[in-house]
């Protein structure tokens, strides 16, 4: 029987309601909530369980200490993973970028978030004030979009939809990358190549590992971790020459990333004492060591992550090895609310080292290590493979078997998904919108003024603050986290003024600019495909657009008879595109003109606001789709075999027959750019929005 506590935050103080919404996120079964990873719908105010919560609350003088785990990946007290750097690479205006995320962080990433360019993370405070509560979120919500708002519109099949719940749990997407080669990368070896191996020629007769006691590897160890309270090690070198000084130098920052180490002189003894590296000593370049000519100066691995971005991994694994994170290069951004597996190089950094950060970092696994000649490069990835489980369906054998068979045959409109315009009461093609028209101080008025639904205490003050004073410098003092788009702008327009605002806006990281402008694209695009599908359904007509060679063609009547519908594109509107010679395409000129601008003229005077365009593919059609219906028992157990869960050669989930939950789990492949929501909106036919899940786990819940 599913009970609902409530604990009102005034009787609790702030830092304890902090840590009990932490561990009860990680130590609870009980816990019987969708487990959305959004702002406020997971804690502690307002939760459903199925025991009462006094139960799961002890007297002070009976509770047992309890360590609670950092969530997301990286060890909770590592200093040097405290302050972020981030890099920016130019992107390409025919490729996508992720969108979503409250405030105004720009949108964050799907698994199956385009590939091309990826976005410079924001900051985001932890637990702010203002969003306490599910409820909290649930209201944010009411003002957030549908997919009615973003022009997504139209189903391609004709079975009866039905509806399940997305993303229940991370795990219940799974995401592996599909290499240039068509191969799909899995993690499944943990090994170092003998060539990692390799001694330096400095050193030929003494490895490493062999450099130190048993008893200074464990101190090492423990200190890697932060289990030693000294702070530091101290290895006494007195009668060693500098040779083997620094090989003890080179062991400790080979075998124990993090670590950094210096020589003391202590009353007439010498000693190596390794400590941990932090702040803008951990981004110092690394200390050059001999490479082989033999070996290709980048490593490949494999990265398994959980609940993590690709940036946010980046900039950890970063952290640990004292790089800059621009010595990483990957082929395209993935998921955070998810598990995902994608192929990773880095210049110059051994395997070996790279391995040992398998003991330090939670929610990782590095493996199957290589050498190569090449980095990699963003949009060189032939797609993706997608595990999906929905739970808690309510369709029959029947529909499920229709709608599945569908998408293998005929596919789904290759919609943007909801990510990529944002979840609160301004949608981030507002802002494009406003970019374009050149309307700057629209721009900054839909980025900073106060707007309805729950938001961060800390937001709405600002907000407040910027609608009463318009002094941006008392906006700022209001915001604990600077590195916000509203922070970032703040701090430009307190530097230079509100007459610069132009100038006061390059001040959020040119990515995330750009993915406004891109987001209004989307917009028109989505608009438009839904008339033409209104229009011509699922048929190849005169005056419909395919691509031949990169270059696209109209074509006529006598064409369109040899054509399909999945050879039919659509223009993102810019300088650089054609447009539909039909009824459809006359529409991106009037909807532009609605909006105040000029199809004709596409160029802004800030040449990174010019939009070229680009052509994009009405329908896909997944490949390697297979599914399953399944009964389970308990809805906190996996539903998906993992690599890792492999490797450790832990049995596959079993399944009762007789359960009383029922989830359906696809698999399917999809190519680069689309988007895996859309594609199962088209199986359940369900509105995909963060809107109205949030209302589908509230009723399931009640």
């Amino acid at each position: 029987m599913l009970c609902k506590k409530k604990i009102m935050p005034c009787f609790i103080h702030r830092s304890i309601r902090n840590s009990l919404c932490v561990a009860l996120r990680y130590h609870t079964p009980h816990l019987l909530t969708s487990d959305i990873r959004a702002p406020g719908i997971c804690q502690i105010h307002s939760l459903f369980f199925k025991v009462p919560i006094s139960n799961l609350l002890v007297p002070m003088a009976d509770a047992e200490p309890m360590l609670v785990p950092a969530p997301g990946g990286e060890k909770r007290a590592c200093p040097a993973l405290e302050e972020e750097d981030h890099s920016t690479k130019r992107p390409r205006v025919q490729k996508d970028e992720k969108n979503g995320g409250p405030s105004h962080k720009l949108p964050q990433d799907e698994g199956d978030e385009p590939e091309g360019e990826e976005t410079e993370p924001l900051e985001e405070d932890g637990e702010g004030e203002g969003l306490g509560s599910g409820e909290a979120f649930a209201e944010m919500m009411k003002h957030g979009l549908t997919e009615l708002d973003v022009g997504i519109l139209k189903f391609v099949s004709e079975h009866k939809g039905f509806s399940g719940i997305l993303k229940e749990r991370y795990s219940d997407f799974v995401v592996h990358e599909i290499n240039k080669e068509g191969k799909t990368v899995r993690l499944d070896d943990l090994s170092v190549p003998e060539e990692a191996e390799e001694a330096p020629v400095e050193q030929p007769d003494q490895p490493e590992s062999q450099v130190f006691t048993e008893e200074q590897k464990q101190q090492l160890e423990q200190l890697q971790l932060f289990k030693n309270k000294e702070g530091n090690v101290s290895i006494e070198v007195a009668d060693d020459t500098k040779e083997k000084r620094t090989l003890v130098h080179k062991a400790v920052k080979t075998l124990y990333p993090g670590l950094e180490t210096k020589t003391e002189e202590r009353e007439g003894k010498k000693f190596i004492v390794a400590y941990h590296a932090a702040g803008q000593k951990a981004l110092a370049a690394p200390r050059k060591h001999s490479w082989p000519k033999s070996r290709g100066a980048f490593c490949h691995f494999v990265l398994y992550k959980e609940n993590k971005d690709t940036m946010e991994a980046i900039n950890v694994l970063s952290k640990f090895l004292r790089m800059r994170p621009n010595v990483f290069s990957y082929m395209g951004t993935k998921d955070k609310r998810a598990i995902t597996v994608q192929e990773i190089a880095v210049l110059k950094i051994t395997a070996e080292r790279l391995s040992h950060l398998n003991k330090c970092l939670n929610n990782f696994k590095l493996g199957n290590f290589c050498y190569k000649k090449h980095p990699l490069k963003l949009g060189e990835l032939q797609g993706n493979h997608f595990t999906v489980v929905i739970r808690n369906i309510t369709g029959t054998e029947e529909q499920v078997q229709q709608a599945m068979s569908s998408l293998r045959e005929t596919g789904f409109i290759n919609y943007y998904g909801m990510q990529r315009f944002g979840t609160t009461a301004v949608p981030t093609h507002q802002v494009g919108k406003a970019i374009l028209q050149d309307n700057w101080n629209e721009v900054i008025d839909l980025i900073l003024k106060p707007r309805p639904g729950a938001e961060k205490g800390y937001l709405v003050k600002c907000r407040e603050e910027w609608a009463q004073s318009q002094d941006p410098e008392a906006a700022l003092k209001k915001l604990p986290v600077k590195r916000c788009v509203e922070g970032q702008l703040l701090r430009g327009l307190s530097m230079y003024g509100k007459k610069n605002i132009i100038t006061a806006f390059a001040m959020i990281p040119r990515n995330n600019r750009l993915m406004y402008i891109h987001s209004y694209q989307s917009f028109m695009w989505n608009t438009m495909v839904s008339r033409r599908i209104e229009a011509f359904g699922l048929k190849a007509v005169e005056g419909d657009l395919v691509l031949r060679g990169g270059t696209a063609f109209v074509l006529s009547a006598a064409e369109a008879e040899t054509h399909s519908i999945q050879d039919v594109v659509m223009p993102l509107p810019g300088f650089d595109v054609i447009y539909p010679t039909h009824h459809v395409g006359k529409g991106y000129r009037e909807m532009l003109s609605a909006d105040n601008l000029d199809i004709d003229n596409m160029r802004h005077r800030v040449r990174d606001y010019s939009l070229a365009g680009a052509y994009r593919r009405i329908l896909i059609k997944p490949s390697d789709v297979s599914w399953e219906v399944i009964n389970y028992e308990d809805p906190r157990v996996s539903l998906v075999h993992t690599d890792v869960e492999k490797l450790e050669d832990q049995p596959p989930p079993v399944f009762n027959k007789e359960g009383k939950y029922r989830a359906l789990r696809m698999e399917f492949s999809l190519p680069p750019s689309t988007y895996a929501t859309m594609a199962i909106r088209e199986v359940l036919k369900m509105d995909t929005s963060i809107k109205n899940q949030t209302q589908l786990n509230t009723t399931w819940l009640n």
